[in-house]
């Protein structure tokens, strides 16, 4: 079996077996197609010929090559990519050894995640104000995704009966993991305001969708267009700092912890497997406490 057989194998597995998104799978096909370019350079045309100095010297070539060298982060994916393909062979009987199982990413730099104040958050929501369709969809947008912290695909992906009894949302995260999740009274008006006055309108414009966030054409609101949209409030909003859908996110954890919320229930809420993922905003609330007290304590300084 050829190495591309092998890949295809391992991709098929991951759709359909783990249930992975489509961006995820995307993303390993081009992961596995570095390597399976390598390997065939390398003269390997069979992964029973891969030993663990074969990956290290894949290592090696990864981040030292002249055209598109990677970061140290591009790297990091891109070997635990390479684990999982041999972890798989070696489930499937393909190898009898898993020649990656010594294989170790670089150590990574910890990078806290950036937020933004409730100040600005306030700012960012003020400026979706407005009665027209369009301004009614992203009030309604941008207060769920604060509200609950959700992930970008997360939000374009519900439909409407994932709003449940108006003050619950359901979430389908990675690996098509479902949570509930409440919605606080200002993401319930906008949400409510735009089912009533402004979906029906944008529903009318394209074929029947059960999308709850609808583009102007009455299809499903992209990725794509959310990044637009926030971007847009963000000007109008004179925000001085780079927004991203990801931004609500990471605020919605940095403030829910900074008003006293336990880091397993937001860890439940932002549907991480790991509460070491979740407790990294706990080291931004800590930051934020030093920089009041040494601006506040008579003897900080």
């Amino acid at each position: 079996m050829t190495v591309a057989a092998d890949v295809d194998g391992f991709l098929r597995h991951v759709a359909i077996e783990r249930g992975l998104s489509a961006n995820t799978v995307a993303a390993y096909r081009r992961d596995l197609a570095v390597y399976a370019a390598w390997l065939e350079q390398e003269g390997i045309g069979d992964v029973g010929q891969v030993t663990p100095a074969t990956l290290s010297a894949f290592a090696v070539h990864l981040g030292t090559r002249e055209e598109s060298p990677l970061t140290a982060s591009s790297l990091a994916r891109m070997l635990s990519t390479v684990r999982g393909f041999h972890r798989f062979l070696l489930d499937e009987g393909r190898v009898e050894v898993d020649a990656s199982r010594d294989l170790r990413p670089p150590k990574l730099p910890s990078r806290l995640p950036k937020a933004i104040s409730v100040e600005q958050v306030s700012a960012l929501l003020a400026a979706t104000d407005g009665d027209d369709v369009a301004a009614l969809r992203d009030k309604a947008l941008l207060e769920l995704m604060y509200a609950t912290g959700a992930r970008v695909s997360e939000a374009v992906n519900l439909n409407v009966d994932d709003v449940i009894d108006s003050d619950i949302v359901r979430l389908t995260g990675k690996g098509s993991k479902q949570r509930i999740v409440p919605l606080g009274s200002y993401a319930q008006e906008a949400v409510s305001a735009y089912l009533v006055r402004a979906r029906p309108v944008l529903s009318a414009k394209g074929k029947a969708t059960p999308a709850l966030f609808l583009g102007m054409r009455g299809a499903r609101l992209s990725r794509q267009n959310v990044w637009l949209i926030i971007r847009a409030a963000a000007e109008r909003a004179k925000l001085d700092v780079e927004i991203s859908p990801h931004t609500l996110r990471h605020s919605f954890a940095t403030h829910l912890l900074a008003g006293g919320a336990d880091v397993r229930v937001v860890q439940e809420l932002l549907g991480h497997s790991s509460v070491a993922t979740t407790q990294i905003y706990t080291l931004v609330t800590a930051d934020t406490l030093r920089d009041v007290y040494a601006t506040s304590h008579p003897r900080a300084r």
